[in-house]
């Protein structure tokens, strides 16, 4: 007889988020998540860059290069540690009140904090209120970043049919690599500039520019229903009052998989597009443009592999892309070092471009769909966002930051190699003890 209720749940609880699902076809859906996406992406990744690029040299000048970068990286990190506090204010709220509404927030959130960094005095102005200013909003885009993927993914998957959740979940990922371009390609064509005019007025334009994009963003958001799946499980019971005590009691094994399962991907991208820059620019004294070609060559690329990854996790299941991806970073970490090290243009270019695609991508493409699929309607804001969000801090807050001192310290690139390997490694375990997910029902509950 329960079994027979909760079959019947089930199916009232599909048709119910069918119906309203019709209210807004899935091209709306994903395109007012890319969008908003994008602009969230392009605020937290302009930091990186620039931080590998000028914030060393403006806001900590009185620390040698090498140091003066360790220093800029730091404050690249505190972004990424603050992202779990995002993860879990937000998937709280975002758990009991709805997932648009939380989204709307992050939006005004991260485009606050970038447009301020925008207007920041510099050390020679202001002297330590300078950094001390440019952490905290770091701290802030942090925040804002934490809560947004996990919503942004959530509205996707809970409106997509489920034999297509990876590609349409992909599809949100895509504006990871749209936010790269958009603020790689700026900073790389305002670097041609004369560096005294670079360093004074033309840094701060890509982050005032964020002003503009965020209200796109936002109007754009403000035109999408509430997710079915949220809306037709807020009708049969009330939330747990706090999701995340659920997400650590009963969800546990899930949440250190899901950490597992992030952790290598999100050190890999940063290494490629923050360190990699520091590492070429600073220590092989290559053209910063060099690094940068390839950077933006490997996100280009990147807009076909990563849907092509997702849609493929619909087809063969997410953890085969997990497996590849994972062993491709082992067995790439040393051999990318050895590219950068020729000097040769051509040889960087598709050496980071590979990396990103069959490292990177492989295993973000399905992520959107794999790190919700393993918690409960009920949990899935805050579940799928701690797990996704602990392991941005561990992978790409600390990852770029410890390459850089491993170094300052060896001299070479080998301790880095093996730093990559190691969390490759990790990854790989959590795949393997990962259960299938892209076949389940996100009606469960």
């Amino acid at each position: 007889m329960d079994a027979y209720t909760n079959m019947e749940g089930a199916a009232g609880l599909a048709d119910t988020a069918h119906r309203s699902s019709s209210r807004d076809s899935m091209s709306k859906v994903v395109t007012a998540s890319v969008i908003g996406t994008m602009v969230e992406w392009y605020d937290f990744l302009l930091y990186g860059t620039a931080a590998a690029l000028v914030f060393n040299k403006l806001f900590f000048p009185s620390l040698d290069p090498l140091m003066g970068t360790m220093a800029a990286l730091g404050s690249f990190a505190v972004g990424f540690i603050a992202r779990p506090l995002g993860g879990v204010v937000f998937g709280h709220f975002g758990d009991k009140v709805g997932r648009k509404t939380m989204l709307m927030t992050t939006m005004f959130l991260m485009g606050g904090g970038t447009f301020a960094i925008g207007l920041l005095p510099t050390y020679g102005q202001i002297g330590i209120w300078a950094p001390v200013l440019l952490i905290l909003l770091r701290v802030i885009q942090g925040i804002g970043i934490g809560g947004e993927w996990g919503g942004a993914a959530l509205m996707v998957i809970e409106h997509a049919p489920r034999d297509k959740r990876g590609f349409y979940g992909s599809l949100v990922q895509m504006g990871f690599p749209l936010g790269m371009l958009a603020s790689t390609g700026i900073f790389a064509y305002l670097s041609r500039m004369a560096d005294t005019d670079f360093l004074s007025w033309g840094w701060r334009v890509p982050f005032l520019l964020s002003a503009i994009l965020v209200f796109l963003g936002f109007y754009i958001r403000l035109k999408v229903s509430e997710s079915p799946v949220f809306a037709a499980a807020a009708q049969e019971k009330e939330p747990p009052k706090i999701p995340l005590f659920e997400v650590l009691t009963k969800h546990r094994r899930n949440l250190i998989i899901s950490i597992g399962l992030k952790v290598c991907e999100v050190a890999w991208v940063y290494i490629l597009t923050v360190f990699v820059v520091v590492y070429g620019t600073t220590v092989l004294k290559i053209p910063k443009t060099v690094i940068l070609d390839g950077v933006l060559l490997g996100a280009a690329l990147e807009l076909l592999t990563i849907p092509l990854f997702g849609h493929l996790s619909d087809r063969w299941g997410r953890r085969p892309l997990y497996f590849l991806g994972s062993i491709f970073t082992i067995a790439a970490a040393y051999p990318l070092f050895m590219c950068i090290q020729t000097g040769n243009p051509v040889i960087i270019a598709l050496a980071v471009a590979i990396c990103m695609n069959l490292g990177h991508g492989s295993m973000y493409g399905p992520q959107a769909a794999l790190l919700p699929e393993l918690f409960g309607t009920k949990v899935r804001y805050s579940g799928a966002s701690l797990g996704c969000q602990v392991a941005a801090g561990i992978g790409g807050g600390l990852a770029p930051m410890l390459a850089t001192a491993l170094l300052a310290r060896q001299g070479h690139f080998v301790g880095v190699a093996i730093m990559i390997a190691v969390l490759g490694l990790v990854t790989l375990i959590a795949t393997a003890a990962s259960t299938e997910t892209y076949r389940d029902n996100l009606y469960e509950s």
